[in-house]
């Protein structure tokens, strides 16, 4: 009986074609639109910080993002998680309304002076136009759960021009503890060349300079092992803060417009009268300074805050690039108590901190060696895995599964948001025994 299946090879080519011609259209869409999305920010930052008193209209901004996101968004108001959501439980096409909208709320927080980031409006809209692919396509759904996946990638690539970082984030954020291999070359490729769309179409990203990385020796381990035990413990604080004020407003205003519009009010407040303006927007000027010299040792704290505000309140963005000023500050504070240059220890906080918070260990890792080179890459390593662990079962994205626990016992495949519920109902068990 003659054997009608094709060799391995020509599957293998087959597949390639696919994956190749499919994640360079997703990484056409999530480029162009980082692309627009970037300059747009500028466009707001810029403006802002030329208006100051564009600051007082922030809660009037809040409310009009608000009413929006009631009004058309109510479907896609889940952002990140809703893309997490469909990866592992495939049911409906996300709604191309999801990039638009996103993308508006985002550059009107920025544009009067919320302390929100940027990965979550590019994430959103990779993986919103990635999505629409598969009707056109008539993809499958395992075939639609790659596609999202590189949409991620491909946003998170092209939006901080680190290709290796967002083809890995796309993988490992979707649980903790497990990645999925059988998407890796989307991932890959869509992250590369959406990160060569946004530099083709002029995207300019920062540069931070670590001119210096110490040899390996016993103190430098101790300290990434110390330093990273309290990024991780402040990415903790800031994701369980943030989802616990948003729980609060929204058990105590129905009204959804009305949430960030009592959060303008308190944010601007607190900078028109206080001049907090270097704690509002992305803060790149002064994440570029904790690199460059000392600061104010409480500079991590007030953007920690004033972010919590912002995000808990209802603004849109992201949290990574908020995570990314909060890190880099925080080591700066840390470095003279252990005896590190600031840059080194200012570039270690500035992933380990996003580490703990998203629990991506080895996109974090690579992220720094593609922006602070190669050699800083062990110690890297060091403290992301530690504030890993020391951030405990929580993070900014709610609809992480567990893959396999960090260290104390969690069921697999649950959500992180029932990780709590979960032993409180052991806790309560194990009494009544």
């Amino acid at each position: 009986m003659k054997n009608t299946r094709s060799p391995e090879s020509i599957n293998l080519l087959s597949y390639l074609a696919k994956w190749l011609f499919l994640a360079s259209i997703v990484a056409v869409l999530a480029g162009s639109a980082s692309t627009f999305f970037l300059l747009a920010l500028d466009w707001a930052t810029s403006t802002r910080i030329a208006h100051r008193q564009l600051i007082l209209l922030l809660p009037l901004a809040g409310f009009v993002v608000g009413w929006l996101y009631l009004r058309f968004g109510q479907h896609v108001e889940a952002g990140n998680n809703l893309l997490i959501d469909e990866i592992h439980d495939p049911k409906k096409v996300i709604p191309l309304r999801m990039a638009p909208l996103v993308l508006g709320g985002t550059v009107l927080s920025h544009l009067f002076g919320a302390s929100v980031g940027r990965e979550g409006t590019a994430v959103q809209m990779g993986g919103a136009l990635a999505d629409q692919l598969t009707h056109l396509f008539k993809l499958k759904h395992e075939d639609r759960r790659i596609i999202l996946m590189a949409g991620i990638s491909a946003g998170f690539a092209s939006v901080f021009g680190t290709p290796l970082a967002g083809a890995i984030f796309g993988l490992e954020v979707l649980a903790i503890g497990r990645l999925r291999y059988d998407a890796l070359l989307p991932c890959m490729v869509a992250a590369i060349v959406a990160d060569q769309i946004g530099l083709l179409l002029g995207v300019h990203h920062t540069h931070y300079d670590v001119p210096f990385v110490p040899p390996i020796s016993a103190w430098m381990l101790i300290a990434m092992i110390i330093a990273g035990g309290i990024f991780g413990l402040t990415a903790k604080v800031f994701a369980d803060t943030t989802h616990s004020l948003s729980s609060w407003m929204k058990n105590r205003i129905s009204y959804a417009p009305l949430r960030p519009l009592l959060g303008g009010i308190i944010i601007a407040s607190a900078v028109w009268f206080f001049g907090a303006d270097r704690y509002i927007g992305l803060g790149i000027p002064t994440i570029v300074e904790a690199f460059q010299q000392s600061l104010a040792p409480y500079d991590f704290a007030a953007k920690l805050v004033f972010t919590i505000a912002s995000l808990g309140s209802g603004f849109k963005g992201g949290e990574v690039t908020p995570l990314f000023y909060i890190g880099a500050t925080l080591g700066n504070a840390l470095a003279p108590l252990l005896n590190l240059p600031f840059p080194l220890l200012a570039g270690i906080g500035f992933v380990a901190v996003f580490s703990g918070a998203a629990n991506t260990p080895i996109a974090s890792t690579l992220m720094a060696m593609e922006l602070f080179g190669a050699e800083i890459g062990v110690y890297a390593a060091i403290a992301c895995i530690v504030s890993y662990l020391f951030s405990g079962h929580t993070g900014i994205y709610r609809s992480q599964r567990l893959g396999h626990a960090k260290h104390r016992h969690v069921p697999e495949g649950i959500k992180i948001s029932d990780v709590a519920a979960y032993h409180k109902e052991q806790s309560k068990n194990s009494t009544a025994k």
